[in-house]
């Protein structure tokens, strides 16, 4: 079982420490009597939400071959005016930038994350609605930028000739 530790460090201003090691700080506003030197807990959910299902759908994509080379997720919510304001409804939208994407796997990647893969999804869906969308642009950067990403994701080799015996596509141009 998944633990962590919240230590109360001052006023309202909090360090939390998960079991993998790593910690956040977080505080309110000064409008609550904190000192804005951290996330909010809310915020952390939706933070949450969106590096989940982030994770899936880069992990979907790299399967699949698609070359991103740029992707985030944007991710808000509306909260009840009544307390404990949980989140009533939560928009989550995925930008994927790559050579050549493919549409329906950018879709169906999205889907496996949120109903089968991401954990956050899973929890929060059952307090608030979850509307997502994605958005596919093609970039227009340079083949040998496209070429570092594919390495840095050992795709292709460093002198930039495409590998037969590896899965990633060739994106430099053919000459004859």
């Amino acid at each position: 079982m998944p633990k962590a530790k919240v230590t109360l460090v001052s006023g309202m201003k909090f360090r939390g420490e998960a079991e993998s090691g790593h910690s956040v700080t977080m505080d309110a506003s000064s409008e609550f009597g904190g000192g804005n030197a951290g996330f909010r807990p809310m915020e952390m959910l939706l933070t949450a939400l969106g590096g989940c299902t982030g994770m899936d759908v880069i992990s979907i994509l790299r399967k699949k071959r698609q070359v991103v080379t740029h992707y985030e997720v944007h991710v808000s919510g509306e909260r009840s005016s009544e307390h404990p304001k949980v989140f009533t409804n939560i928009k989550v939208e995925h930008i994927v930038r790559g050579k050549g994407i493919d549409p329906a796997a950018v879709e169906r990647a999205v889907e496996l994350s949120s109903a089968k893969y991401c954990s956050v999804i899973g929890m929060l869906g059952k307090a608030a609605d979850i509307n997502t969308t994605y958005q596919v642009i093609e970039d227009t950067a340079p083949n040998s930028l496209v070429n570092q990403i594919l390495r840095d994701e050992k795709r292709v080799p460093k002198d930039n000739k495409p590998n037969p015996y590896t899965s990633a596509r060739s994106l430099e141009p053919k000459t004859t």
